[in-house]
């Protein structure tokens, strides 16, 4: 879950780059005693209550801040202590107010508790915990609810994240929360984590897979449609936990209609019942992406210093991330389609482009625009992409190309909202497909911005390849969505359904969709115990239509996991617009309230007054840290120089084949290609079927040694051989069969014409 660390500032240190974070006294006191987290899964949404036991083992009183990193999407909304045997319930209050109590309780020396957002980070939430006694005990639970989305393989993903990964911090933030926490080697953390898993679902449970030690997975439902797992006893929570939860019938709509709360006023949110649709489609029947489709690609690429930090701290020859990310930026280059436009943009602080507007994709502009991606550095300190996207606006669209925006980003960007909301303003004119790179990437920044044009984000930490996910996201861009998504109700007469925020517009491939609904009024009919909803959406120029049927009697849930989701879901919507629309920020802090789900207006607040007297004594600061991460910190004026002392990895031999096909798709045969193929040049040529042109020959080997060697990162050159293969169909036609055999001969492969589509 996080941390807790003291309150006061520590000194920020803009010198030489060190490690992120203060490595603590062993020996210091640490009042965390353990973590347990229960988690209710229900289809694509989780339900989570995490209890924290501390204890003060000192003979002063102790303050301590907790401080832990949440999903974008994640609800809190239920906040508690439980100190001197009794249960203390916080309540939600405006921020200003909540302050003022906490503030207020800490000076008559009462137990006091607090749980805020991050006003630098909107996914990172901190919770005080004041005034706890000498040998006193204290458990703080805390309850959020969370949507789930799927992996590729159709997993449903849940991440309880276990620390906090060090962010980029401009200068001159000395009060940034997450710099000032301590770390602890791996393996000595001082608590220990427990959880367990609760798992529901309409359709049969198939496997749990997770990147930690589980318990064998138990199955309560003869169906299997439910079930309970849990972490291997003695679990240090030094790293991420995640559970890939498989799903029959994963693709299946559903729906759940959820009770109202009955203390809640009729006719609100929060009062009427809520209804759940989940739409999954499965479109295993797109075609292979246009290779001649038109559109205006945009590259946004952060470059600030913190690019320059190692994937992998513990290799010495480990790619940066700017490294990383360059031969990304050429892959992509390499795969888009002949006819398009194009341009790269960097940012930091400053911000510049290769161009002044987009060029045509040709050759020419193709090899120029490599050659400069490889001069790139992680040299503009700051994470500031706001000024960059307003000169991406700034340019007008052009007809027939649609505008196709990819961001890169690895660092914590100051008010994301503000980045968000500009994204919103011109999503009329763009899709928006983001990237976080590194575990110190917002969740709110590049779930917000694909959220708000229409694209998709994409998350990759420090040990897996870029690559894959990037060109899965241009797979996206090159292909057709689902669109014009429709819903018609079909409910008894006095009931009506009005949908909780903006309705979905686009559903990308491996994308979920989660609708929500408030019925409002009541059933005049007696006969009627069932509704419908009819989904209707457009795929490649075909109208698809799923009816989903749902019982009116409502699902009583304490937790109200449904209008949670959905009050977050219409505060993110709020938040997203200027902070000078009064009536909208005024509607936030009336849905946060009503709702208990926190937002940037309101925090939890709580005070123990039952112990009889008040706690006395000069408060003790204790920072309890967390699993060690040895990230640099930014190195603001020198990550040139960094990235030059850092050995470089030798080339790939599927990059060096990609940089040099050409960008029709073809290959020519010379010097390069053969030493990258194992031959000399002489002999490739002496083996040249008849009347078979060079570059044909040289096109064919090339897609061959793809299939024979780089078979295992085909999601990388699947559109590299696309545009081969169609420049081979159009220039060689008759002649390739024989090409196929006569090369599978040469390099000693056995790919047949089948396998490429001849």
């Amino acid at each position: 879950m996080g941390c807790v660390c003291a309150t006061h500032k520590l000194p920020h240190q803009e010198t030489s780059p060190t490690f992120c974070g203060l490595v603590t006294d062993y020996n210091t006191p640490v009042p965390l005693q353990s973590i347990s987290v229960d988690v209710a899964v229900r289809g694509f949404v989780a339900d989570v209550a995490s209890e924290l036991r501390y204890k003060n083992e000192e003979n002063n009183p102790v303050e301590a801040v907790f401080v832990f990193p949440l999903d974008g999407e994640a609800a809190v909304y239920a906040f508690e202590c439980l100190s001197g045997g009794t249960w203390i319930e916080a309540q939600i209050q405006e921020r200003k107010q909540a302050d003022w109590a906490y503030d207020d309780a800490l000076s008559q020396g009462w137990d006091a508790f607090r749980l805020e957002r991050d006003t630098n980070a909107s996914d990172v939430f901190m919770c005080n915990l004041g005034n706890l006694p000498p040998s006193g005990e204290a458990t703080l639970k805390l309850r959020y609810v969370q949507a789930l989305a799927p992996e590729p393989d159709g997993a449903i993903r849940f991440i309880l994240p276990a620390v906090l990964n060090p962010r980029y911090v401009p200068p001159g933030s000395e009060d940034d929360i997450i710099e000032q926490v301590p770390r602890f080697p791996r393996g000595r953390l001082p608590y220990t984590l427990s959880l367990r898993a609760t798992l529901e679902s309409s359709c049969a449970i198939n496997r749990v897979e997770s990147n930690c030690t589980l318990e064998p997975l138990c199955y309560i439902a003869e169906d299997h449609t439910a079930a309970q797992v849990s972490l291997a006893e003695g679990h240090q929570f030094d790293r991420d936990v995640e559970l890939l939860i498989y799903y029959e019938e994963v693709h299946k709509p559903s729906a759940v209609l959820e009770a109202g709360k009955p203390e809640a006023e009729s006719g609100s949110l929060m009062g009427d019942p809520a209804l759940l649709v989940t739409l999954y489609p499965s479109l295993k029947s797109a075609p292979k992406p246009s290779l001649s489709a038109t559109g205006e690609f945009l590259f946004l690429l952060d470059r600030s210093g913190s690019m320059a930090w190692k994937t992998d701290r513990n290799k010495c020859y480990s790619p940066t991330r700017i490294q990383n990310a360059k031969e990304t930026l050429i892959l992509l280059l390499k795969s888009l389609p002949l006819g398009c436009f194009f341009n790269i943009y960097g940012f930091g602080r400053a911000w510049d482009s290769f161009y002044p507007q987009s060029v045509e994709y040709t050759q020419e502009t193709m090899t120029e625009s490599i050659r400069r991606v490889k001069k790139l550095q992680a040299d503009l300190s700051g994470t500031v992409p706001l000024n960059a996207l307003k000169a991406i606006y700034k340019q007008p669209c052009r007809e027939g190309h649609p505008r196709q925006l990819f961001v890169f980003t690895d660092g914590e960007v100051r008010k994301p909202d503000q980045v968000i909301a500009e994204v919103r303003r011109h999503s009329s004119s763009h899709r928006c497909f983001s990237f976080g790179i590194g575990e110190g990437a917002s969740t709110a920044l590049v779930k917000g911005i694909a959220r708000a044009a229409g694209g998709s984000a994409e998350f990759i930490t420090d040990k897996e390849r870029m690559q894959p996910k990037v060109l899965q996201s241009l797979k996206k861009a090159l292909q057709p969505a689902v669109t014009r998504i429709s819903l018609h109700w079909d409910l008894p007469p006095g009931l009506e359904a009005v949908l909780v925020g903006p309705g979905p517009q686009v559903i990308f491939e491996g994308q979920r969709s989660l609708i929500y609904a408030q019925i409002r009024g009541q059933n005049q009919s007696s006969g009627a115990s069932e509704g419908s909803v009819v989904l209707q959406y457009v795929f490649q120029d075909q109208t698809f239509t799923e009816t989903v049927t749902f019982p009116l009697q409502a699902e009583e849930s304490d937790r109200s996991p449904v209008h949670r989701l959905a009050a977050r879901g219409l505060l993110q919507h709020l938040e997203d617009a200027e902070k000078d629309d009064v009536e909208k920020q005024r509607l936030a802090l009336q849905t946060s309230l009503s709702s208990g789900v926190l937002c940037a207006q309101t925090s939890y607040v709580g005070v123990n007054t039952e112990l009889g007297q008040a706690v006395h004594g000069p408060i003790i600061q204790r920072l309890i840290p967390h699993a060690q991460h040895l990230y640099l910190r930014e190195p603001f004026e020198v990550p040139a120089e960094e990235e030059k002392s850092t050995p470089r990895k030798k080339e790939s031999p599927l990059l060096r084949l990609v940089s040099l096909q050409n960008a029709d798709g073809s290959w020519d045969l010379d010097f390069n290609l053969a030493s990258l193929l194992g031959l000399s040049e002489a002999k490739i040529v002496s083996k040249t079927p008849e009347q078979v042109a060079p570059n044909v020959w040289a096109t064919v080997l090339a897609v061959l040694w793809l299939h024979s060697k780089a078979a295992e990162q085909r999601d990388e050159w699947e559109l590299l051989e696309a545009k081969a293969l169609n420049w081979l169909q159009a220039t060689a036609g008759s002649q390739l069969a024989d090409c196929v055999t006569t090369g599978n001969a040469v390099l000693g492969s056995s790919v047949s014409p089948q396998t490429l589509g001849l």
